[in-house]
């Protein structure tokens, strides 16, 4: 099948060499039964790969799965992938089937690898290799045919080296590495989906489509996109449906754009420190952001008279005249004796703000995992690795 085609069976848009080649290896291999690894950053589109390929293989008539790993609890990932029996554990009220037997014969794609348990790691390698498994309190050995394909955003080559993954359960899974590459290395592709998206959206509300300014068109191409093709639809869905104008300037597009994710483009530019795999880092990002607004917000109230004077303990430099590149002002507060001084440790911080959104989602751990923008998975391990426990009455 011609790329053209298969890009316009699977509705994907783009003409970058590296995004071409990763659809040409998912179309060679899918006639295989070999395992594929696919990587890349959250929000470029690593789901289209794994369609690609069971689609066009063998298995085409038989189940395709897809597992989000991140999403599952812990405690439930063995029996969701191999099953249970009847009484195996509390709330086991009957048998039930896992995944790789209802997929027995086709395809599972494993999203957010990663985030597997040491024992579900344990238990995919055995599959992977002899086709065995024992659903959850039984002693039984089932056989199953499955292909599978994972996908992961976070480096596991890394995680080895921090014993977090194994060793061998890579290998086995990265018999093909198929990389699509951040949505800032297809530059000429960035305008080609916005187009796309602008005209899904206005077919599905019913709207005229928007369009861009010239200085909007360079706005789009310059920003770095840190959620990628996910972001870039999104921010296309919101115009769309917000903005009144069919026409977009280079004001109205950037009030779309998230200050600091601008603000974090020198740091995430440096190339081979974390191959642009950000989970833990981008909630730290927010928090530091979060600060430089109360930081923005207090010399706002200086200027305009509605804090103290430096006489009360708070002190003001002035402006530095050079209108070029004017210094920012710099607010040095005294601490009193009677103050204890704020733990200022990236630890801290982060704990700090996982409490404050588990704060503002009680009862919802999904929405508060997407705020912080990690997996539902990893908010629990951090509670846990934490100690937070919201609860406790304070004395």
């Amino acid at each position: 099948m011609e790329l053209q085609s298969l890009k316009n069976r699977f509705d994907l848009i783009g003409d970058d060499p590296q995004f071409l080649r990763a659809l040409a290896v998912a179309e060679q291999v899918a006639s295989t039964d070999m395992s594929v690894l696919v990587m890349g950053e959250s929000g470029v589109g690593k789901e289209s790969i794994p369609q690609i390929i069971h689609s066009n293989s063998p298995r085409k008539h038989h189940k395709y799965i897809a597992v989000n790993c991140g999403a599952i609890p812990e405690g439930t990932m063995e029996s969701e992938l191999f099953g249970h029996i009847k009484g195996s554990f509390t709330g086991a009220n009957e048998n039930r089937k896992g995944y790789f037997e209802v997929a027995d014969g086709g395809t599972i794609f494993l999203d957010e690898v990663g985030e597997l348990s040491a024992e579900s790691q344990k238990r995919l390698l055995r599959v992977l290799e002899s086709g065995e498994f024992y659903k959850v309190g039984s002693s039984t050995v089932q056989k199953t045919d499955v292909r599978v394909i994972a996908a992961t955003n976070v480096d596991l080559m890394e995680a080895i080296r921090q014993k977090k993954f194994r060793e061998d359960l890579y290998y086995r899974l990265n018999q093909i590495p198929i990389t699509l590459p951040p949505l800032r290395e297809r530059r000429g592709d960035i305008f080609l989906l916005f187009r796309k998206f602008a005209v899904d959206c206005a077919d599905r509300y019913n709207m005229p489509p928007v369009s861009l300014t010239r200085d909007a068109q360079a706005v789009l191409l310059s920003y770095r996109w840190p959620g990628n093709i996910r972001q870039l639809k999104n921010i296309v869905e919101q115009i769309t449906v917000l903005e009144t104008s069919r026409t977009i300037d280079a004001a109205t597009l950037k009030s779309y754009i998230p200050q600091h994710d601008e603000d974090l483009h020198p740091i995430l530019s440096i190339s081979g420190q974390d191959g642009g795999f950000i989970n833990d880092k981008e909630m730290i990002y927010k928090m530091i952001y979060s600060l430089k607004q109360e930081v923005d917000a207090i010399k706002q109230k200086i200027s305009a008279g509605g804090l103290p004077q430096p006489s009360q303990n708070i002190q003001v430099a002035p402006d530095n005249p050079v209108p070029s590149n004017p210094a920012p002002k710099v607010i040095v507060v005294e601490q009193t004796p009677e103050e204890e001084p704020k733990d200022l440790s990236i630890e801290s911080m982060y704990r700090e703000r996982i409490i404050e959104v588990l704060k503002k989602y009680p009862k919802n751990r999904k929405a508060a995992s997407e705020e912080l923008g990690i997996s539902e998975r990893t908010l629990y391990r951090k509670i846990k690795d934490y100690g937070i426990d919201l609860k406790k009455k304070k004395k």
